[in-house]
């Protein structure tokens, strides 16, 4: 069986040969429609195997590492096709996190060459100590499109022939509360991705999906979807001009779509103020965060033919669950606003979720945790096909997060949760952000629920103030920023009394207001409510 994903393009250029694979956006004409660089299957496929080839003969080979420092869109695409295909090794690294961080996650994964657009090349010379070891630079220019033109006529580039467990590629977290990791991505992992993604939402073959996360592009040559590229800045998507995104959903008839809340949040209003619907859209991907069940409400109307589906996972296993709008407003959402946390739905085939007893140190083996009943709330854990094995270079974490069963292994995914009787998933928020106080654990998913619900608050924040005291951290609905001390004052009562109608909530008093919360740099959702706790701790 072949485990190497590059398998696919192949397959894809065989039997829809003329079909649209990408489309990459060259500006806007005068009527507003946006102008793309189309390449079919066969013809993605006959640029990638001449990237392979060109990158061959520079000295790019099978196991090598190679740093990516390329646009989202067809570059991306077609490059990380054809290290597939050598069996060399993408290093993937959020451009977003800051220049120092970036190089530190350069440092310590150690690339053998790199292949990126020319301030990725300066970048290289400016910063040498941390890009010792990249021997080989390779700048994405005109003069590499020539090369990719004149390696055209060596034919296709057989795909090696890799193995389960052979590593595919680097991925790196967000590092959202913590430093980012490098996860180690097997070719077998990917298949099972793909295969995964497949049955789980009925992706067929000649379906166009809007990608607002440049990783997820990667799977749609072997989905056959074609892939349009949005207008947007990958290392600020929250900035997106959401009247782009809608253009392009309805110049493609796009039918697969996804990104994080932030982002559909945007486009949701847009859509309700210029009241339009886009019925080509069959389904929406939302994660990155928890979805509010009022996003999901507002999206039905304007995509009437699709749903909304939020899948559950991390970059070190994707995905675990997955819930339809459907199913968490008609089930859900009413359990979701009184406060019992997000239900992310249940375990996909071959997945399997458990929930164990807290523990702040490693767990050496499944025999030693206890198993948190029905109901329970505790420690998430998911073992399975698209579960990673490791992160790169790093034992201690690897000793963290992962937990030995015989000859498998578990992934501890960091966040709490519980299980309900019908085996659904529900997510309580970040296990290193609860805050635990002398009368017990509060979960900011199950706390900030309350809050939300006040019409004039856009997002909350539980955070620990010191010693297990708890505040509260509102981000205000835009125009509602308390701007004199009797607002703020009126602002807070009233947030206090809803606090009051909970008795897990009823010990929050104390209320801040930021204009923007600190967010992640891959979705701009997830809140860096640990940044909110040193600003506002009690001294």
């Amino acid at each position: 069986m072949p485990f190497n994903v590059a398998h696919f393009l192949a397959e894809q250029a065989t039997a829809q040969p003329m079909a649209p694979a990408v489309r990459a956006p060259l500006g806007r004409g005068r009527d507003g429609a946006i102008a793309y660089a189309e390449r079919s299957f066969a013809e993605l496929e006959a640029e990638a195997s001449a990237t392979a080839h060109y990158l061959a003969a520079q000295g790019v080979a099978r196991g090598g590492r190679v740093l990516l420092m390329v646009r989202p869109g067809l570059d991306l695409i077609r490059i990380v096709f054809a290290l597939f295909k050598l069996g060399a090794v993408p290093v993937v690294i959020d451009p977003g996190m800051g220049i120092q961080k970036f190089l530190r996650c350069v440092r310590h994964s150690r690339p053998d060459a790199l292949v990126g657009i020319i301030p990725a090349i300066w970048i290289a010379r400016c910063f040498r100590p941390s890009f010792r070891g990249v021997d080989i630079k390779i700048p994405v220019n005109h003069r590499f499109q020539n090369r990719i033109e004149s390696f055209k006529n060596k034919g296709p580039y057989a795909v090696v022939d890799s193995a389960e467990d052979e590593l595919a590629a680097v991925l790196f977290t967000s590092g959202s509360t913590g430093p980012a990791k490098g996860v180690c991505y097997a070719h077998g992992m990917f298949l099972a991705q793909v295969e995964a993604i497949r049955r789980q939402y009925g992706i067929e073959p000649g379906e166009v999906d809007l990608p607002m996360l440049p990783v997820f592009a990667l799977f749609n040559p072997a989905l056959g979807m074609c892939t349009v590229v949005p207008q947007m800045n990958p290392s600020r998507p929250a900035t997106v001009d959401p009247a782009r995104i809608v253009r392009a959903i309805q110049q493609n008839a796009v039918t697969n779509s996804f990104g994080s809340p932030a982002l559909w949040t945007k486009i949701a209003r847009y859509c309700e103020q210029t009241s339009i619907t886009l019925p080509s859209i069959r389904r929406i991907l939302m994660a990155g965060a928890p979805v509010p069940p009022a996003l999901m409400a507002q999206m039905r109307s304007i995509i009437p033919n699709g749903d909304i589906h939020t899948p559950y996972g991390a970059t070190e296993a994707l995905p675990v669950t997955s819930i339809s709008a459907t199913e968490v407003l008609e089930q859900t959402a009413v359990r979701t606003q009184k406060g019992e946390g997000t239900c992310v739905g249940r375990a996909l085939p071959d997945v399997r979720v458990r929930i164990i007893e807290p523990v702040d140190d490693a767990i050496a083996s499944l025999d030693a945790v206890a198993v948190k009943a029905t109901g329970g709330i505790g420690e998430i854990i998911v073992q399975g096909p698209s579960v990673t094995r490791g992160y790169d270079r790093l034992p201690g974490a690897d000793a963290d997060s992962k937990i030995a069963d015989g000859a498998r292994h578990w992934h501890r995914m960091s966040d709490m949760g519980w299980l309900d009787a019908d085996g659904r998933l529900w997510f309580c928020g970040r296990k290193v952000e609860r805050v635990l106080g002398p009368d017990g654990p509060m979960y900011t998913d199950c706390c900030e629920a309350i809050f939300n619900a006040h019409p004039k608050v856009y997002r909350s924040a539980l955070i620990d103030l010191g010693g297990g005291r708890p505040g509260m951290v509102i981000e205000p609905e835009k125009g509602n920023f308390p701007r004199t001390w009797k607002a703020r004052r009126q602002f807070e009562q009233s947030l206090a009394e809803l606090g009051q109608q909970h008795a897990f909530t009823a010990r929050i008093r104390h209320f801040f207001f930021e204009k923007r919360f600190p967010v992640d740099v891959r979705h701009n959702a997830k809140i860096h409510r640990l940044s909110l706790a040193q600003k506002y701790a009690l001294k």
